[in-house]
């Protein structure tokens, strides 16, 4: 499972395991924020005793502050997988030469791989990094970025197939996807437009990929993994939980979020949870707001215990984009002359890991 921001917090990992996902990343994390010891960052790096997984995917612009944090992630917080996010097409992060522009500079994005993989070698932990097709259709990167993934001993690389341009726009470009695994000895997982269990098992069929990733699809649908593995399994019947199972999983999911965190912040987290879960039920408009505000888990519960438990699930909402979407962007924000070259080594861009998101 992708990371996503605001999202892919303790809980919701917890539920996308107990359905089957094969290995969940926290949200996304910037590398200054694990060396400055930041409160809100040691949080998200906390794990419960069911994960079977401790993957930290961790952000960075300077090889100095990923070497470091990438020690710390895994001798002070038990990290057994880095990722690092390199996909980021958020303008505020691109207009100072990060995120998904990053590797543009390859001389730069070379040096914070080697530093993040040196730095994990001494553990023997594996790190897999993410990062897109290019910055538009007229600067691709994937091809160097994966040479450079490759020399450098990443583990596997990730591609979300599509530009930063595209942001979360358009169809993903699977065909980008089989580009890539045919040019690198390393293991390439597909991530874009996994909206059904059929889906994933259509890109490894079609792109050839090692694995696939999945993001937006899981918001209020969980159970997508358990799909996947049913696909994969050669079964094809998506999962349509009736009304009363989705509250079910909808209340256990506000359940595990309260106790990992306290009920004030549990629940304001689950605000955006609890419409993706209903969406496409017909709940009204008023109650529909009153979800937006809930601040307890036994208001939830009331909330929604009048609703029947047979309303069927709406299926016309099944195989549609869910999350962030918006258009396409006419021009990548960067740094004045940030195409010109490809060199980046010496250029200051660390104020960019200030309140990033996911990729």
């Amino acid at each position: 499972m992708a990371p996503m921001a605001g999202v892919t917090r303790q809980a919701f990992r917890q539920l996308c395991y107990e359905y089957g996902a094969g290995v969940c990343v926290n949200e996304m994390i910037t590398a200054r924020s694990v060396v400055v010891g930041d409160d809100k960052t040691v949080a998200m790096m906390t794990f419960a005793d069911t994960e079977p997984l401790k993957a930290v995917q961790l952000y960075g612009t300077d090889p100095d502050t990923i070497d470091v944090a990438v020690g710390i992630a895994i001798a002070a917080f038990g990290a057994e997988l880095i990722d690092l996010n390199f996909g980021c097409p958020v303008p505020k992060v691109t207009r100072k030469g990060g995120g998904g522009v990053l590797p543009w500079k390859l001389d730069l994005f070379r040096a914070i791989v080697r530093a993040a993989v040196r730095s994990a070698d001494r553990y023997g932990v594996p790190v897999t990094l993410k990062t897109r097709i290019g910055i538009d259709a007229q600067h691709p990167l994937m091809l160097d970025a994966g040479k450079v993934c490759e020399d450098e001993g990443i583990a596997a690389v990730c591609l979300h197939a599509r530009s930063v341009a595209q942001a979360y726009s358009g169809d993903a470009d699977w065909a980008a996807i089989s580009q890539l695994v045919a040019a690198l000895d390393l293991p390439v997982i597909g991530n874009g437009d996994i909206w059904e269990g059929a889906d994933a098992l259509r890109m490894l069929h079609e792109t050839g990929c090692a694995a696939v990733e999945v993001g937006r699809g899981a918001l209020g649908r969980p159970w997508l993994f358990a799909d996947i593995y049913d696909a994969l399994q050669g079964k094809f019947e998506t999962r349509t939980p009736n009304f009363g199972e989705v509250r079910s999983v909808l209340l256990h999911h506000a359940e595990l979020n309260v106790a990992a965190m306290d009920e004030s912040h549990g629940m304001a987290d689950m605000r955006k949870h609890a419409l993706w879960y209903l969406r496409g039920f017909p709940l009204g408009g008023d109650l529909r707001l009153a979800l937006s505000h809930v601040s307890k888990v036994e208001e939830l519960r009331q909330l929604l215990a009048n609703l029947a438990g047979d309303i069927a699930y709406p299926v016309a909402e099944l195989g549609k984009p869910r999350g962030r979407q918006g258009g396409p962007r006419k021009h990548v924000v960067m740094p004045y002359g940030w195409l010109e070259n490809r060199c980046g080594i010496d250029l200051s861009i660390d104020d960019t890991e200030f309140d990033v998101s996911g990729g």
